[in-house]
């Protein structure tokens, strides 16, 4: 991720108009004054009429008004320049998440995510909408008074130029202190949201095994740090804001007593100078510690800046694919050739897997638990990125094909489907094209075997179902899952063992629209029970992320001991 100061180079127009806006603020600013000091001169030492110094006084307003127009459009375009950066990294960091959904949901949690999406991605916006616009005005309109301010009365620019300088010397110091606070600050407050939903979402098993307290002094402990943290950020403001306060009334405090003393005891300085002086001097100190506390807030981005850096490298590399279609004309042969992927290091790693599955074949894929049967059906979906090897689909590999033409042949049916706020029709819809119709989505209903459950509820297809299928049981999430599959009509299809925890009645429905899914579609399963292995066409027999063996489940039984074993346990169990 590229710096700060490169996202706002990206936007060279923004950059140009916020600089011409600062030196016409700076053209107003030194207009107002030169007009207030005259006004004030003619009106009470040379006794001037109102209708005399009339035109001043529109010039002054004209002058007022420029100020504000120019101070406003500059402050617009550094929010149109937030919005845009904050709108870029929303769409890298959902790309991420998007690209690498398995590595997302295996690290951290979820209301860390979130919170690093909206709001340290927040945070990044003072650095645009008033960090740059006021760096920007303090590095011209400061110089340009400064010049009026030597022109007009050297001595008051010389005490400028020696107190001035303690000022960045401030920001400076107390800005590293400000960086190293705000990152602490937004990982006490990622860690706060990851605990809070985490907590929120398993209530009912916390309360269940007695352990909701625990949690709910864990949750406090964590609103403590965030707490904490957040305090020691607006000390360090606080203590920024008195540190420029104090140097700025100093100098001006020495400034207004040069003034006075040239005035009133040497009497070589005539009003209009040392009136003009009064108000140039605060001007410029004024902007100086606008600049100083928009530095407190720069620095906060920046700690933001470098946690959405960490964030954004913490990635694997993508699943690639090309631009050439992918036809479909009926089930594609998959190959396997040394196909390898790892979680990372000292995490599992599955190695040289080479099988190949014929089109309308109907594989099953088993092992004893952790021995990678669903990293192989990630693999073969696609949602994990090889890290040696390649997987061909008739002949090709599948890298040359266009990643939507792979995922429009293919569905993905796990054992915890994920059903979305909305209603039944809806969800069903999500799993086929764009314009399905409403007849469609009841027929791949009914095909599903959830045209029971439909017909039972008041509203039908349009009764509402809560977030993650809320109200409905693991039997009908499958069936909603199936009839997704039965509307897309895929030419593969992935199982991941749907029907585990299932009632046999639930499971046979089930079995039924997996057997006419099957008539027209490759079918792939992660299977645990013995009567979906002895079914399939070829077994691929995983240990330990490698492929010990394939075949039919006689070839297995015969030539593989491991497996008959495995069967042995099947036999003797609940699942036989």
């Amino acid at each position: 991720m590229t710096g700060l100061m490169d996202m706002a180079k990206e936007q060279k127009g923004r950059l140009a108009f916020i600089a011409l806006s600062a030196f016409l603020t700076g053209v107003a600013i030194i207009g107002q004054s030169y007009l207030f000091v005259v006004i004030v001169d003619r009106v009470f030492l040379q006794g001037y009429t109102f209708s005399q110094v009339a035109p001043y006084l529109f010039w002054l307003i004209a002058a007022l008004f420029a100020r504000t127009l120019f101070q406003f459009l500059s402050g617009r375009s550094g929010i149109k320049m937030a919005s845009k950066v904050k709108g870029e990294l929303r769409k890298a960091l959902l790309h991420k998440f998007a690209e690498h959904p398995l590595q997302a949901s295996l690290q951290g949690q979820s209301g860390e995510k979130v919170s690093v999406l909206m709001d340290t991605v927040d945070e990044i916006d003072s650095f645009f909408s008033n960090y740059l616009p006021q760096v920007i005005q303090s590095s011209m309109i400061p110089l340009m008074l400064l010049a009026v301010i030597f022109v007009e009365h050297a001595a008051t620019g010389v005490i400028i130029l020696l107190s001035a300088p303690f000022i960045p010397i401030f920001m400076v110091i107390i800005g590293f202190q400000t960086k190293e606070k705000s990152e602490e600050q937004l990982d006490k407050m990622a860690a706060f949201s990851g605990k809070f939903l985490d907590t929120l979402q398993g209530l009912t098993t916390l309360r269940l095994f007695g352990r909701s307290r625990d949690q709910k002094e864990k949750i406090q402990n964590s609103s403590l740090e965030f707490r904490d943290a957040t305090m020691a950020v607006l000390k360090t403001a606080f203590m920024n804001s008195l540190a420029l306060e104090f140097i700025s009334m100093l100098s001006i405090g020495l400034i207004a007593l040069e003034v006075a003393i040239r005035m009133i005891i040497f009497q070589d300085l005539s009003f209009f100078t040392g009136f003009l002086m009064l108000i140039l001097a605060p001007e410029l100190f004024t902007k100086l510690k606008d600049l100083g506390s928009a530095f407190h807030t720069g620095r906060e981005s920046m700690g933001a800046a470098k946690k959405l850096e960490r964030e954004m490298s913490e990635t694997a590399p993508p699943v690639t694919y090309g631009e050439e279609p992918l036809k479909k004309g009926g089930p594609p042969e998959l190959q396997l050739v040394s196909a390898s992927f790892s979680y990372g290091r000292e995490a599992f790693t599955m190695k040289n897997i080479t099988a190949t599955i014929h089109p309308k074949e109907q594989v099953a894929i088993v092992g004893k638990t952790g021995s990678g049967k669903s990293t192989l059906l990630h693999l073969i979906a696609g949602l994990v990125p090889l890290s040696d090897g390649e997987i061909k689909i008739n002949g090709q590999p599948r890298s040359n094909f266009r990643e939507k033409d792979w995922f429009d042949q293919l569905s993905y049916i796990s054992q915890h489907p994920y059903i979305f706020s909305g209603t039944i029709a809806e969800n069903i819809a999500i799993g086929g094209r764009r314009d399905a119709t409403r007849r469609e989505i009841e027929s791949a209903g009914k095909r599903a075997g959830i045209s029971e459950l439909v017909n039972s509820l008041e509203k039908g297809y349009d009764t509402l179902i809560g977030e993650g299928g809320r109200g409905l049981s693991g039997g009908e999430k499958q069936r909603v899952a199936i009839a997704r599959a039965f509307l897309k009509r895929p030419s593969v299809i992935l199982f991941d063992e749907p029907t585990t925890g299932l009632d046999l009645q639930t499971e046979r429905i089930l079995q039924s629209s997996i057997r006419e899914l099957a008539e027209n579609s490759t079918i792939i399963t992660v299977a645990h029970r013995l009567h979906t292995i002895k079914n399939a066409d070829k077994i691929l027999f995983l240990d330990n992320g490698q492929l010990l063996a394939s075949g039919t489940h006689q070839e297995l039984l015969q030539s593989v001991e491991a497996y008959r074993n495995m069967v042995s346990v099947q036999r003797g169990g609940v699942g036989s």
